[in-house]
């Protein structure tokens, strides 16, 4: 037997083997080719032009928009922060909104791709802040410009905060577009069945990321004609023209069913159809900062990172203790006056103190204004029945332990301000799991006590997800996200939601 190389691109076939005469591939409009042929793969009206057209139309308004904004905001701000008057002062202005969009633009922060996603948002518009603030530095040392240090030092931080801001509010109403089923992005998902069972159900599930499965592609497409609500529409090799007949936007390949030289030769297909590729790896929940390509022997190597670098760990440690410094400063009177509150009505101190477990199972005590009655652990036993938590938590949503003025705390979130004092001491960080209980521990299955390799947090992906709505496996999941993907702009990204979270009072109780 003498293998060759396919001429569509998707693996390897036997010369030898008599020639099949019943073609295997679903049907194309296109005239089929090679996917290293170097002739344009051309779509005529078909599927999904329309939402494509749409989509298209909408991330180009979305992005000339967004430049729009960050240049004016740059201006404006220089603008009004300089001592100069006049052309002069209109001249500095448009160096620094030409230089602002032109930092945001090398951070990647206006790609098609990225649109809607709040992390990639977040950290281009923070580093084309900081390499603003640090080119003006230069260019004060270097020419000796006379730069205002209100520009530097409260200019910069409010460009930021505008800048991100806009953002905010333009993703806020993309996002809801999308889940009204507007500005999707048509989506061709690959793999095996279950895969593209799987993938699918992830991408409907999280419709604001905005990909809409409308096609599928099986390693053997005659072994069913819909998957999970899509049509299979062909074969691996049939990945492209099946891309370019449907006017598909994006790819999304599960990663066991091409590698090697067949997936690099997929990439340079779809390249020149202008569908962008998406590789939906093994590795689940491992994402962001831990990933990153490692050229090595003449390949590319994924590298997982697993441990967190010391300059991370550092980073986070210095904002943990320099916020909650401050918060701690800011928050004494209303904590007074809360506590006065606690105290005034029912019997009891102002804070209960608790046991809990924290970095790699070190306990520490936990401290909070007091929300329940003085006996509400003798009385937590009468309820268990009542809880309405899965799993080790206990749950109740009207429950009669809580009073009057506790509730009023839980639903503000007032009553976990002492915890910035754990947070000063080291015990706690601002972001991060749960802090568990000693009994909660002990019941951890194996792979949960993964949970306590991250100090424990006064919010977390918990607190921006649903708080005391979620379930313990939900947020046993969110937490091992946390602790597997974190970095300190994702802790910024958090404590931003936290505070909307705390506004609206979702969750809470």
């Amino acid at each position: 037997m003498a293998l060759v190389a396919d001429d569509h691109g998707a693996g390897y076939v036997d010369k030898d083997a008599p020639t099949p005469t019943v073609e295997r591939r679903a049907p194309s409009r296109e005239p089929r080719r090679s996917w290293a042929s170097p002739q344009p793969f051309v779509a005529r009206p078909g599927p999904n032009g329309g939402a494509k057209r749409r989509w298209r139309a909408v991330a180009r308004g979305y992005i000339g928009s967004t430049v729009l904004s960050d240049y004016v905001i740059a201006f404006a701000l220089t603008a009004a922060m300089t001592r100069q008057y006049g052309w002069i002062c209109l001249f500095f202005g448009a160096i620094a909104g030409t230089g602002f969009v032109a930092l945001v633009a090398s951070s990647r922060g206006y790609m098609r791709k990225s649109l809607g996603s709040a992390p990639a948002e977040f950290e281009s518009a923070l580093r084309g802040v900081v390499l603003l603030g640090l080119g003006l530095m230069a260019a004060t040392f270097t020419w000796q410009l006379d730069v205002p240090r209100r520009l530097v030092f409260f200019g910069l931080p409010l460009l930021w905060v505008l800048s991100w801001a806009d953002r905010h509010g333009r993703r806020r109403r993309l996002h809801r577009a999308r889940e009204r089923g507007e500005a999707m992005v048509p989506t061709l998902v690959v793999g095996r069945v279950g895969e593209v069972v799987r993938l699918v159900d992830k991408l409907r599930a999280s419709p604001y990321h905005g990909f809409e499965p409308t096609a599928a592609c099986l390693p053997d497409p005659e072994a069913l004609g819909r998957v999970n609500g899509i049509d299979v529409v062909g074969g691996l090799a049939d990945i492209v023209q099946a891309a370019v007949d449907r006017n598909i936007e994006v790819v999304v390949l599960s990663m066991s069913s091409l590698s090697g030289d067949a997936l690099r030769r997929l990439s340079w297909a779809l390249g020149r159809a202008k569908v962008d590729l998406v590789v939906a790896p093994d590795l689940v929940e491992v994402a962001g900062p831990r990933l990153t390509l490692r050229p090595a022997a003449g390949v590319s190597l994924l590298d997982v990172e697993v441990e967190a670098p010391r300059r991370r760990l550092l980073t986070k440690s210095i904002m943990d203790r320099s916020l909650a410094t401050i918060g701690l400063a800011v928050s004494l009177v209303p904590v007074a006056l809360a506590a006065l509150a606690v105290v005034v009505t029912s019997a009891g101190g102002p804070f209960f103190r608790q046991t809990r477990v924290g970095l790699d199972g070190k306990t520490f005590t936990m401290w909070k204004l007091r929300t329940m009655y003085i006996d509400a652990e003798e009385r937590k036993k009468a309820l268990a029945e009542s809880s309405d938590g899965a799993g080790l938590l206990f749950k109740m949503r009207a429950d009669p332990r809580v009073t009057p003025v506790g509730r009023f705390l839980r639903r503000t979130s007032i009553d976990e301000l002492p915890q910035l004092w754990n947070i000063v001491k080291g015990d706690m960080s601002l972001v991060g799991p749960r802090p568990p209980l000693l009994e909660e521990v002990a019941a951890y299955p194996d792979h949960v006590g993964r949970r306590l390799h991250v100090r424990p947090g006064l919010t977390g992906l918990w607190q921006v997800s649903g708080r005391s709505d979620l379930d313990w496996d939900a947020s046993v999941a969110l937490d091992l996200r946390y602790v597997d993907n974190w970095s300190v702009a994702m802790d910024l990204m958090i404590l931003w939601k936290t505070g909307r979270a705390v506004l609206k009072g979702d969750g809470a109780y």
